[in-house]
């Protein structure tokens, strides 16, 4: 065997432990679950309010609006937020799907002045939420997450088990919402409803007291 051919070897025998110690070394985790969260979608989330009991109404009008105009690029994705719940009718458990944020609806789009028009324009559509009407402030990730709930590949989304209401609200108190596009606001409550575990509290935005209803867990008293 000549020298070359015997360098040669060396340098393939090196190469072959060089490989094997990477191979050794290298942790792959091929199981590690996907988790793919709503704020990572192209564009930015708002909070459109809508006339209680009007917001699929509102959607569909919107859907309708943006395949008319072509603006599938520009307006991507409508939500209504909503969370399957366990109730128990006639002795029986039944999954149904609750609103968790009525009268309101959350937008996905690119941030224009003719985009904001657009969504504002349809009937039964009041406003965005926050000050600035022509520019509105979008959600930041915790509250996109908070309303649209990450999904994990493989791992099916637990259901929430109605629970006997327990609190210590009444009609007047001062409460303070703690998550959601509302948190930090300080309202009062006008509502209890025990049966749904919500109360109907009013909030000031745009300088008049304006209804949000909330779970009993999204405020706590002032």
């Amino acid at each position: 065997m000549s020298e070359f051919e015997t360098d040669n070897l060396e340098d393939v025998i090196e190469s072959d432990d060089d490989r094997d110690l990477v191979d050794t070394d290298t942790e792959v985790f091929d199981d590690e679950p996907v988790v793919e969260s709503a704020a990572d979608r192209p564009g930015e989330w708002y909070v459109v309010r809508c006339f209680s009991g009007h917001e699929k109404k509102v959607s569909d009008a919107l859907m309708t609006l943006i395949e008319n105009q072509g603006l599938q690029n520009e307006i991507y994705e409508i939500v209504i937020p909503e969370e399957d719940v366990i109730e128990i009718r006639r002795e029986k458990r039944v999954t149904v799907k609750k609103k968790t944020l009525p009268g309101y609806m959350l937008v996905r789009c690119e941030p224009s002045i003719e985009n904001f028009q657009t969504i504002t324009s349809i009937p039964s559509a009041i406003g965005f939420v926050g000050p600035q009407q022509s520019n509105p402030i979008p959600l930041e990730r915790d509250e996109i997450d908070n309303l649209i709930r990450p999904t994990i590949e493989g791992l099916e989304q637990p259901v929430r088990k109605k629970k006997t209401p327990r609190h210590e609200f009444e009609v007047g108190n001062e409460v303070e919402i703690k998550t959601g596009p509302f948190a930090t606001f300080k309202g009062f409550v006008a509502e209890i409803n025990d049966d749904q575990m919500k109360l109907k509290v009013l909030v000031d935005i745009f300088g008049r007291e304006t209804p949000v209803e909330l779970e009993f867990n999204q405020v706590t008293k002032s």
